[in-house]
This record gives structure tokens, sequence and C-alpha cells, in this order.
């Protein structure tokens, strides 16, 4: 016992912090937002749009690829955040020969009616990495893709991080910065859901798993 105190004092002493308290913190700020299994914490904005999204081998799955979706559709959570770090993995596919194959994340967004409100990190060829104002002002900043581009994996796994604090959004792909936005209209909510895109116009699928998020709030 005693052998094991003097170590500890010495870890301190030397600027050292022990693994397991470091583990703790980490813990109490991250949490994970999908369960693998079901859709708990996850709602359609439409009730009508059930049928479009479901949780099936470890996988959020919105669309099929076959089916052609007549109109957007989203999944959202049924807790509002603010200041945050949301990752994921995400696979995007779908035909192009029959429409519009795109989809996104929604966050620090409101619901009006059927229709989603606010910022889109989003997905799809022509929109990579681009930070859009859904049903609001529109694209606000397009992705930088110089290098993400690279290293994108079209129709098959990808990594987003949405990172939000204050009124600085930044984004990454594959851990490139694809977006570093300063929101300066003081009227913008700062605070909303978070919800997965599947747009309409095309047969698409989007696949999401590994959904986490670090509140800085």
């Amino acid at each position: 016992m005693r052998v094991l105190l003097l170590s500890s004092l010495w870890m301190v002493c030397m600027g050292f912090k022990p693994v397991y308290a470091q583990q703790l913190k980490e813990s109490e700020k991250t949490i994970t937002l999908f369960d693998g299994k079901t859709l708990n914490g996850w709602k359609p904005l439409n009730p009508a749009d059930a049928k479009y999204w479901q949780a099936k081998d470890s996988l959020i799955i919105g669309g099929d690829g076959i089916s052609n979706v007549p109109q957007n559709t989203y999944l959202q959570t049924t807790d509002e955040y603010g200041d945050f770090e949301f990752r994921c993995l995400f696979r995007l596919s779908g035909d192009a020969a029959t429409g519009f194959i795109n989809s996104g994340i929604q966050y620090r967004s409101k619901v009006a009616g059927n229709d989603i409100v606010g910022y889109q990190a989003d997905i799809g060829d022509g929109h990579w990495g681009d930070i859009y104002d859904e049903h609001r002002r529109g694209l606000l900043l397009p992705g930088d893709l110089r290098i993400a581009w690279r290293i994108l994996k079209r129709g098959g796994w990808n990594s987003y991080i949405v990172r939000v604090q204050g009124n600085r959004h930044e984004l990454y792909i594959n851990g490139v910065k694809t977006c570093d936005y300063v929101e300066t209209d003081t009227t913008v909510p700062v605070k909303g859901v978070i919800a997965f895109q599947l747009h309409g116009g095309g047969a698409a699928k989007i696949e999401i798993r590994d959904v986490t998020i670090t509140t800085f709030d």
C-alpha cells in the first residue's frame, strides 16, 4: 500500500494523471446516441415517414436504394443540443440515374411542421462537406475538398465530425477539415435537434453507425 501511495504521489508531482481518471472524465462527457438495436432516442420528423427509417445490423438505415423517396425525410433526436462534438460513420449509396442521391446531418435545428430548419453537414456528390442552412438561407460555406477528396470513399464508409461551439462551426470528413464557419447572425438559434436527412428526388440509401456526442454545455 505504501509503495502504491508513493508511486501515485510521484506521478502527480511529475505531472502524470492516472489513466482511470481520464477515462472517467471522458465517460461523463461522451454518450452514445444509437444503441445499435433500436431507434430509442430518435423519431421520424413526419410520423408518416417511419417506413423509411429502421435500425438493423447495428445500423441506422434510411431508404433502401431501390425505391424513390418523393420528398425529404428526417430522423431526429428527441433531445436538443447546443455546443458539442458529434461523430458518426456513414455510407451513402444509390443510382444517380434515379435522381438526386444526397443526405446530411442536421444540427441546432428546429422543427417547423413537417419541415426542419437549421444547419446541415452535407453528404453527396457536389455537396460533400458543405455547411447548408436547411429551409432558411441555403448554402453557407462550400466544403474544401482539396485534401478530403483524395480519401473520400464514394459509396463506402466515411467518418463525419461536426464540432460546434459558440458561433464557430467545424466539419471534418475522414479527419480532414472541410469547413470552418463563424456565424454572425445572432438571431439564429444556438440549440436544437440533430437529425439525419434522406433527400427526396432519388432512390438513395443512407447507413449510419457508431453515433456519439460529446457535449460542451
